[in-house]
Formats: C-alpha cells, structure tokens, sequence
C-alpha cells in the first residue's frame, strides 16, 4: 500500500496530531513554551530532534491505559506520526512570531 501526503502533511496520522495540538489554546501555548525552550536552550542543529522528543513524549504520556486490540492500533497509528515535522513546524511558528 502507498501512503500519501494528506492536507499538506507527510500522512494522516501526522495531520492529525497537529490538528489536536492546535484545537485548544492551552494546548497550543503549551507546545508554543516548550519549542520557545528549545529553541532558546538547545544547539541549533539538535532543535527539530529534541523538540520532537518533547512532543511524542508528551503526547504518549497523555494516552490513557489501553490494552490488546487498542493499544496495538493506537502504538501503531503513533509510530506513523512524523514527530520531526511537527516540530519543525513549530519552530517555524515560533520564529515567525518572534519576528512579528
């Protein structure tokens, strides 16, 4: 089977993740803090990989407990997420706010 971007982004799993970062302010401002972090305290050529850690970390922290059939769907639609374009994304987001 070939997979194809969607919307924009390396995959559906991908989009989606971003999608739900960017639905509840919160959230947002959360990852906005933490890329803002990064970019601030961590040598330039490591700010995709590190914020990239941050954001699957947090983002597998959050699930909820889940078991057989469940776990094994949810593992494998979060192994498809592009973690690295996530963040690359919100760096850019970051420095264009900066700049504005």
């Amino acid at each position: 089977m070939t997979r194809k971007d969607y919307n924009g982004w390396t995959n559906y799993e991908t989009w989606l993740v971003k999608l739900w970062m960017d639905n509840e302010q919160g959230t947002q401002e959360f990852f906005n803090d933490q890329a803002e972090q990064v970019l601030k305290g961590v040598p330039e050529q490591n700010h995709i990989r590190t914020l990239a850690e941050i954001v699957k970390d947090q983002h597998e922290e959050s699930l909820p407990k889940l078991e057989g059939f469940a776990a094994d769907l949810m593992n494998a639609a979060l192994s498809e997420v592009n973690w690295e374009e996530i963040a690359g994304h919100l760096l850019e987001e970051v420095k264009e706010n900066v700049r504005e």
